[in-house]
C-alpha cells in the first residue's frame, strides 16, 4: 500500500499530536473530516497504522536497566521459545535475527540483580543454549517514526 502525501501528513500529525480528533486534523489540513477519517480507517486495515496509546517508561515504572538479550535456540524450537518469551513480563518486545543469535529481546529490569534473575529465566527455558547480554547506558536517539514518514511521504509534515 503506498503512503502519498496526504497519508503522511496525517501520520505526521498523529505522530506529533495523538491527543488532537479527527476534526482538528482536518482543519489543519484544510480537508474534509470524512476525508480525514476514510484515511485512517484504510491506513488501519492496511496495517500502516498498527495500535493507538501512549508509549510508556519502563525507567518511571521501576524498571530504570534496559538490555538487550540474545538468545541461542535449539533447532527446531524458535516459535516454542518465542512463545515463552511473551510469558515473561520484562520482555517489551523479541525478535528473531540473523547473526549470532536467533532471537533478540529487549528486557526491562529493576537493577542488575533482577536482570540477572529474568537472564536465568530464560536460560532455564526448554530449547535455549545460550545467552549474551548487553546492557543500555544511555538512550541516544528515542523510538520515532517521524523522519521516516517524511520520508515515504514525498516531503515533510506541517509543523502544526
Amino acid at each position: 500500500m503506498a503512503v502519498d502525501a496526504l497519508d503522511a501528513k496525517i501520520l505526521g500529525l498523529l505522530l506529533e499530536q495523538p491527543r488532537t480528533s479527527v476534526r482538528e486534523y482536518a482543519r489543519m489540513l484544510g480537508v474534509a473530516r470524512g476525508t480525514v477519517q476514510a484515511r485512517l480507517d484504510r491506513l488501519e486495515r492496511d496495517g500502516v497504522i498498527t495500535a493507538y496509546g501512549p508509549r510508556l517508561s519502563p525507567a518511571a515504572l521501576g524498571h530504570p536497566v534496559l538490555a538487550f538479550v540474545h538468545i541461542e535456540v535449539t533447532q527446531g524450537h524458535l516459535e516454542e521459545v518465542a512463545g515463552a518469551l511473551a510469558e515473561v513480563p520484562q520482555i517489551l518486545e523479541a525478535y528473531s535475527t540473523t547473526g549470532g543469535g536467533d532471537l533478540l529481546a529487549r528486557v526491562a529490569a529493576r537493577d542488575a540483580a533482577h536482570l540477572e534473575d529474568v537472564i536465568q529465566r530464560l536460560v532455564s527455558l526448554p530449547g535455549v543454549v545460550r545467552t549474551r547480554t548487553e546492557v543500555a547506558l544511555r538512550e541516544r536517539v528515542p523510538h520515532r517514526m517521524l523522519p521516516l514518514v517524511e520520508t515515504v511521504g514525498g516531503g515533510p509534515a506541517p509543523a502544526g
